[in-house]
């Protein structure tokens, strides 16, 4: 027989157990700020060490009184587990406990559904909880077992349970069917950018590595950032200007977790998309924390997860304000740009990484000095526009001189759009086979 569960649970009696295996190990300083983030009270927090996990109440009889004594003891509705539980696991934990149990998975999805603002992102988190959901629908609900019956609903005899599982798969589906348009709309402003030639760069890092204040600092955007986890979810795009380079998209992803459910990996797809087509991925790490080695090879596996693993990458230690230590780049064997060390907080190194991300992107740069013709104002107007003109003088005959600097790329389609050779106007040493 089940109990009827409360309809809402706060204060909570929290449970970690150390493993002997490193990949099962879980983080219990992590797990207090998800819960913190969740805006759970924690009461207490049982901890305990096994082998592996007891195949029906995860802890272990011994344990499970523990947790029933310290239920009581401060009255607390809820029990949440640092750790994954399957259903028949969660059912009998609540069965013995007569109380709510939420595992590392519910509480995530808890944080996912209070961050959500747009519709995309309240779809995307309403799938993973429903399919999350549909393994554990049995647990908690007495009515869900018993057949239909009164006046009108005697019949082939489908029991409430059956009847709920069916509109659950019909949500899946329906879901399924929206976030595919919200995916086919993505993927047209991508190809819209690709046709443009526009370079995309996704910021992707573990949670709370400071994307958003970086994203904030880069674009004088006003995104949602806060010292806890999953501050932001919803993605974000803005356009940044790059010496060099051009108007860029700059997108902010979600941030990453220790053992990210897969189901979120699933339904987050088509967010994670932007880091999989980018042109580059800016990895922010906390350069402060104790355990960001760990941090980074679970963004790496869920790059490789997601194919974004072969998209160019560059990395950021952020929060050196935190740190003894200064603003710089380091450079790989080629001299290309590999890291950059910065505070996103106040501001130290932002003109490194802007200096990085030139390098990092910029195509074949060409800079000489332009004489123009009074009639020419079209030129002058479209080289103003992209940012090109460093400089502008008079010569000795009264001739308007522009110093020009951008990308070949550019310098040729603003001269294919105005109807002339590029090659007309390059010096002897800039001009190449592809300008005639």
């Amino acid at each position: 027989m089940f109990f009827e569960r409360p309809d809402a649970g706060e204060t909570a009696v929290l449970v970690h157990v150390d493993f002997q295996d490193e990949l099962d190990r879980e983080d219990s300083g992590e797990f207090l700020e998800l819960v913190r983030s969740a805006g759970a009270v924690s009461a207490t927090l049982l901890t305990a060490s096994r082998k592996r996990p007891d195949s029906r109440t995860f802890i272990g009889s011994g344990k499970l009184e523990e947790l029933r004594a310290m239920l009581a003891a401060h009255e607390a509705e809820l029990v949440i587990f640092n750790h994954g539980l399957n259903p028949s696991q969660q059912r009998n934990l609540e069965q013995d406990l007569q109380c709510r149990v939420l595992d590392r998975t519910g509480l995530i999805l808890d944080i996912f559904a209070q961050r959500a603002r747009t519709h995309e992102g309240k779809l995307q988190v309403e799938l993973a909880q429903l399919e999350y959901m549909s393994t554990r629908l049995v647990r908690g609900w007495t009515h869900l077992e018993r057949q239909k019956g009164g006046i009108g609903l005697r019949g082939p005899g489908e029991t409430q349970l059956e009847t709920d599982r069916r509109l659950l798969r019909g949500r899946i589906k329906s879901i399924h069917k929206r976030l595919s348009k919200v995916r086919k709309q993505r993927e047209q402003s991508r190809r819209a950018r690709a046709r443009a030639e526009i370079n995309s760069i996704s910021l992707v890092g573990y949670t709370n590595a400071g994307k958003s204040t970086l994203f904030n600092a880069l674009t004088a955007a006003e995104v949602y950032a806060a010292d806890q986890l999953f501050a932001t979810l919803d993605p974000t795009l803005r356009r940044l200007n790059v010496d060099d380079v051009g108007p860029v998209v700059l997108a902010d992803t979600v941030g990453f977790i220790r053992h990210l459910p897969h189901k979120l990996v699933e339904a987050f797809q088509a967010t994670l998309q932007e880091a999989v087509d980018a042109s580059l991925l800016v990895h922010v790490i906390d350069a402060a924390d104790p355990d960001r080695e760990l941090n980074v090879e679970q963004v790496n596996g869920v790059l490789s997860e997601i194919g974004a693993d072969r998209v160019p990458m560059l990395k950021v230690m952020n929060k050196i304000d935190r740190l003894d230590s200064a603003p710089r780049i380091e450079r790989d064997g080629n001299g290309m740009p590999e890291v950059v060390w910065l505070s996103a907080q106040d501001g130290r190194g932002l003109d490194l990484l802007y200096q990085a991300l030139t390098e990092r992107l910029a195509d074949d740069v060409i800079e000489f000095p332009l004489t123009l013709a009074p009639e020419q104002g079209k030129l002058r107007a479209g080289l103003h526009e992209l940012n090109a003109v460093r400089a502008e003088y008079f010569d000795e005959e009264g001739r308007p001189v522009l110093d020009v600097r951008l990308p070949r790329r550019d310098f040729n389609q603003l001269m294919a759009k105005l109807g002339e050779r590029a090659d007309t106007y390059l010096p002897e040493g800039l001009k190449q086979p592809a300008d005639w």
